[in-house]
């Protein structure tokens, strides 16, 4: 399959078996983490394709929590492996958007399908999607959830800087003229330059300094 996993899980020997079978799968596994802090650490760092998430977790954050602050710093797929089957657990759950959800004991077969419908996902999601515009191997832009993300870790964009980005991912390659970029983010305020550029500048430093073009006393551009 070849793509990376992390397993949190805090039994050890039930993370070792499902460590086993995914590597036989021919996935690379990230890593392994027991608790939740674990899982947020390793999952910012590696940046897996698929977190095999499981629900109860030792420490006060549990593997439902945990799955929703990765989700909302990078774009991962979660299949959930529990004990718990009851309907909250499983609303709860389900408010996370995961691509399965196996009740232990699972058997192997259920792993392999959820796993393969997971990755399927992630194919769809590289070979970009309509509303995932990818402006290079790093960065992409869901349109959908208005977020930008690079190696599909999010960008946390300021109010003004969302505003900017998106009035340059419209019309990509063209110029963004001066006038336009004042009136559209600050249209009851006299233009100033020193904020405009600072605007610019903090925008430009989130994109390492890649795509975004001055054109001196013209406007700007996003080219990719």
């Amino acid at each position: 399959m070849n793509k990376s996993v992390l397993i949190v899980e805090d039994e050890a020997i039930v993370a070792m078996e499902i460590e086993s079978y995914i590597k036989h799968l021919g996935c690379h596994v990230v890593g392994i983490a027991s608790d939740a802090k674990d899982a947020y650490a390793l999952a910012l760092e590696k940046k897996p394709d698929l977190i095999l998430m499981d629900i109860y977790l030792k420490g006060d954050i549990d593997g439902i929590e945990a799955a929703s602050k990765i989700k909302s710093q990078m774009d991962v797929f979660i299949i959930y492996l529990t004990a718990f089957s009851d309907s909250a657990t499983i609303e709860r759950a389900v408010m996370t958007e995961p691509s399965a959800y196996l009740s232990k004991p699972f058997n192997r077969q259920e792993l392999f399908a959820a796993i393969k419908i997971a990755f399927a996902q992630v194919k769809k999601l590289e070979k970009n999607i309509p509303h995932t515009i990818k402006l290079n191997e790093e960065f992409h832009y869901n349109s959908h959830k208005k977020q930008l993300f690079c190696r599909r870790e999010h960008i946390n964009l300021t109010r003004q800087e969302q505003k900017l980005f998106e009035l340059l991912i419209a019309s990509p390659n063209t110029t963004l003229d001066i006038y336009t970029l004042e009136s559209t983010l600050w249209p009851e305020k006299i233009p100033n330059e020193n904020r405009r550029r600072a605007l610019i500048s903090r925008l430009r430093a989130k994109l390492k300094h890649q795509f975004l073009e001055t054109l001196p006393g013209i406007g700007y551009r996003l080219s990719f």
